[in-house]
């Protein structure tokens, strides 16, 4: 069964990269994706379901935002040290011709020329983000999980004045010892009143992060069937609030 699901993600991939040819050309502002991978023990790559959803979701991200010269693209990884953890810089470099004078024909030719340009960036750039996702992270930073550290990071991709698109592959189980810190797996918010509680109150030593209004999309490791004690749904609910009251623009759980 786990090698059908391998195949059926393989042939996926190969499937989505093909999509690509109905690109069209646009001069919208950039986008700046984020994606922080979960890199700590509590998160399990290797695991059937959670590889072929975060293959999916990879393979639909890079086909979304990569789009035009200047889409830039970063990999973080989630342990004890994210915002120094950064695994991928990529920048788009597919441009489309000015062809504001040419003729229908060439205008076609052109524009064909940058799909498949664009088709073939987009495959290498799907390539080196899942060589991040299958990295092993065997190292003693596997055992915190510091999500508010990716906050300093989307800060930094909001002072580019590009449309910041941030996505977390994670369970999102903050987990950092200290007194002013959360850890989720001693001490998880019991419901999500508790959560609003606690993520209104850390927002007080957060909010000196200047994050503008990204799109936040969280990207779960559960199955559908997972039960409430692995799927908190006060974890999540605590996200919720602490992106919405720094500004966040949409919030979404996958």
């Amino acid at each position: 069964m786990i090698k059908y699901i391998a195949v059926f993600s393989l042939l996926l991939l190969f499937a989505c990269s093909g999509s690509s040819d109905k690109t069209k050309p646009t001069t919208n502002e950039p986008v700046y994706t984020l994606i922080f991978l979960d890199k700590t023990r509590s998160v399990n790559v290797n695991k059937a379901f959670v590889a072929q959803k975060y293959q999916q979701a990879l393979t639909e991200i890079i086909e979304q935002n990569i789009r035009q010269k200047g889409d830039k693209l970063d990999v973080y990884f989630i342990h004890e040290n994210t915002s120094k953890a950064r695994a991928l810089n990529v920048t788009a470099r597919t441009e489309m011709e000015d062809v504001s004078a040419a003729s229908l024909t060439d205008r076609e030719a052109a524009e064909t020329e940058f799909n498949l340009s664009l088709t073939r960036e987009k495959a290498q750039i799907r390539q080196r983000v899942l060589q991040q996702l299958v990295a092993q992270n065997a190292g003693s930073s596997n055992q915190e999980t510091d999500i508010w550290a990716s906050l300093p990071v989307i800060q930094k991709a909001n002072e580019s004045g590009a449309t910041v698109k941030v996505y977390y592959l994670s369970d999102m189980i903050e987990s950092v010892k200290g007194a002013a810190r959360r850890d989720f797996q001693v001490k998880p918010p019991k419901d999500n009143a508790q959560a609003e509680e606690w993520a209104k109150a850390d927002v007080e030593q957060l909010k000196r992060y200047v994050i503008g209004s990204p799109e936040i999309t969280m990207i779960l490791p559960f199955e559908p069937n997972a039960s409430v004690k692995e799927n908190n749904p006060a974890v999540t609910q605590y996200w919720q609030t602490l992106f919405s009251e720094l500004g966040a623009g949409t919030i979404e759980e996958q």
